[in-house]
């Protein structure tokens, strides 16, 4: 059955970000995911447990009920030892998409966030086609709320309406977000954080997701207007309003304030990534100006994300 056929139809209010376009798309993000993976097993990762699959890892002693299908007979007819056979063992791998739905994601319409959950969906159900268990946790200083992992493609319709409920509320905490995240996590896996980042602190929360055994991603959602804002035309005597605090500040803008807020903006973006890349996590920046459908297939080209 197509996708587009079962497709909630929009209720009145409803943002459409899943409509059948964006499903459509979803189908064909997905058909070039199995071109690129072909010959990849792509549900059998290896782990680090010693099991009964089928790539041999090492030996260890024999001990009274240990199944005799495992001993190596040729290390008996030669060295008169008893040994059993270890092996790598498959399993899929664990993949949790944590998505930033704090107010900096609300700013110009819900923006960024609109992009932020269509990458999220877009990556679930590439995962879940695959045959991975895809998780997806939206979270902010306020909410922490997560969908229990899922397999099976049919599944992508409880991961849009989980996405769907989340509009932005409450401050930015990536930090304490992500080491909420990596405390509940019974098994480590593949977490991917889709985010502004406008957290100080948030390289310390991904930071504790690679120490506790996960492989973290980090995908920064920029909104180009807010990066740099010399297009915009703002000139001259101006209140800014915190979006989040909501504290207020008279400011005088002029060409050069303007630069000096895009470079400073682009030093911190840079300190985020450099900061991700040598602790070896996988950073992307997605600027929500090209299509999220682009942005995915780089990803996948790219690798890091969903191999």
């Amino acid at each position: 059955m197509a996708l587009a056929r079962r497709a909630r139809q929009p209720e009145a209010g409803d943002d459409d970000v899943f409509d059948e376009a964006f499903l459509a798309k979803l189908e064909l993000l997905h058909v070039i995911s199995r071109r690129l993976f072909r010959g990849r097993q792509r549900a059998e990762r290896k782990t680090r447990k010693k099991g009964s699959g089928l790539e041999f890892a090492d030996h260890r002693e024999y001990s009274p009920g240990d199944d005799i299908r495992y001993l190596d007979w040729t290390a008996w007819a030669r060295l008169r030892h008893r040994l059993i056979r270890l092996f790598e063992e498959d399993e899929d791998l664990p993949v949790r998409i944590v998505v930033d739905v704090s107010d900096s994601m609300g700013t110009r319409g819900q923006r960024k966030l609109r992009y932020a959950r269509q990458i999220a969906a877009a990556l679930a159900y590439v995962g879940l086609a695959n045959l991975d268990r895809v998780g997806i946790t939206c979270l902010s200083g306020t909410q922490f709320e997560t969908l229990p992992a899922v397999r099976g493609r049919g599944r992508i319709f409880s991961v849009f309406e989980f996405l769907r409920k989340h509009g932005s509320a409450g401050p930015t905490d990536v930090r304490a977000g992500l080491a909420r995240v990596a405390a509940q996590a019974s098994q480590p896996g593949l977490t991917i954080v889709v985010s502004d980042f406008y957290d100080m602190h948030a390289f310390e929360g991904l930071n504790l997701l690679r120490f506790r055994r996960h492989d973290p991603v980090a995908i920064q959602v920029i909104d180009p207007i807010e990066a740099d804002p010399r297009g915009t035309g703002l000139r001259g005597d101006v209140a800014v309003l915190d979006c989040e605090g909501q504290s207020r500040r008279d400011v005088t803008l002029s060409p050069r304030t303007l630069a000096a807020f895009a470079a400073a903006h682009e030093r911190f973006c840079q300190a985020l990534e450099t900061n991700c890349r040598s602790r070896g996590i996988h950073y992307v920046r997605a600027n929500i100006d090209v299509p999220f459908d682009d942005l995915v297939l780089r990803m996948f080209r790219s690798g890091g994300v969903l191999l």
